[in-house]
């Protein structure tokens, strides 16, 4: 039985159809690109003696980078966490946290209009009193909601990069930031964001190569299993090929058995629950971005009909594509109609 439907598939890829954006094993960035990651540069915070900051939970993940001085990050139920010169730190899922000079100092939540105009300015919010002690980048990154295969929700709490353990990476993409700030020129604002895309590859980078085995599986644990990861490069390339577990496990020269149990032990699924999520979430983007025809998306994922596919969307998103790509559609007019009544960014 092919993977990722119980109805007929397309034999071959249907030219000119979306069919993910892998080249090579790069999974990290083609789920990246699928699933909308894109970085903004916040405010820059500069801190002298007896601060502490609160933050609200934020939709986004959070960042901060910290270019000179200590800081100290408090999270609900844990013991403050320091944070030195040249450590990065990831809030993926942004979480309530305080930021402060020392580990027990008072703390008072953050005027959100001071936050908003200094991170709209690329400006500055500074904190305590007496000379400047620490500095501080922030930024945050949002994802595409609309699909289900996601990097962020997947990590840990918090994710903490120390500066001997980042590499030279991290600490040159990081001045590198530091430097166009301290003197904006034409085309800033792009590279800004460029930089912050960059940043959360290289903090990806290396929490894969230091952080201990994943406590659940997901399709992430497949960047450090080459097995898997050949598995999931394969699917990606060619999410309208007509897959069998048979097909598959032969184009990777392993057993039917042990792929099927590497699949489940390190990605948390079989290889057909996979391809239909990947297939959907390419079907759900196009569906909200594009005017392209129902039949045009389900041949482009796998689908001779127009009714397999929308049985199989239906299964998966609890309506129809119609359905869903109307009701998304009203979703993003009214966050558009909301920035500009408030000038906030609307979510992806």
């Amino acid at each position: 039985m092919e993977l990722g439907t119980d109805t007929e598939l397309v034999t071959e890829l249907v030219p000119g159809m979306a069919t993910g954006l892998v080249t090579g094993m790069d999974l990290l960035a083609d789920v990246l690109a699928v699933s909308g990651v894109r970085g903004t540069l916040g405010a820059r915070i500069e801190a002298g003696e007896a601060w502490g900051v609160r933050w609200a939970e934020n939709a986004d993940a959070v960042f901060y980078a910290v270019g000179a001085g200590t800081a100290w990050l408090g999270l609900p139920g844990e013991p403050p966490r320091q944070l030195m010169p040249g450590d990065v730190v990831l809030l993926p899922t942004g979480t309530a946290h305080s930021l402060s000079g020392e580990p027990a100092a008072s703390v008072s939540s953050c005027d959100l209009t001071d936050a908003e105009t200094a991170r709209n300015e690329g400006g500055v919010l500074r904190f305590g009193s007496g000379p400047v002690r620490t500095h501080v980048l922030a930024a945050s990154y949002e994802h595409d909601p609309a699909v289900s295969t996601q990097v962020l929700t997947l990590l840990p709490g918090v994710v903490h990069i120390r500066a001997d353990k980042g590499g030279n990476c991290l600490d040159d993409t990081v001045r590198l930031l530091s430097r166009e700030l301290a003197h904006p020129r034409i085309g800033t604002a792009v590279v800004l964001n460029s930089l912050i895309d960059i940043l959360l590859v290289q903090l990806l980078r290396v929490w894969l190569a230091t952080a201990p085995d994943p406590s659940r599986p997901s399709w992430l644990g497949a960047l450090r299993d080459a097995l898997m990861a050949q598995a999931l490069t394969k699917l990606h390339q060619q999410p309208a090929r007509a897959w069998t577990t048979e097909l598959l496990a032969a184009e990777l020269a392993v057993s039917r058995a042990t792929l099927s149990r590497r699949f489940l032990a390190v990605v948390g699924q079989s290889p057909g629950a996979y391809l239909t999520q990947w297939r959907m979430d390419l079907a759900a983007r196009r569906l909200r971005d594009t005017d392209d025809s129902l039949e045009s998306i389900a041949h482009s994922v796998g689908y001779t009909s127009v009714y397999a596919f929308s049985r199989a969307f239906s299964r998966d998103r609890s309506q129809p594509p119609g359905r869903y790509r109307a009701g998304i559609r009203d979703h993003v007019r009214d966050h558009v109609r909301d920035r500009d009544l408030d000038g906030a960014r609307p979510p992806r």
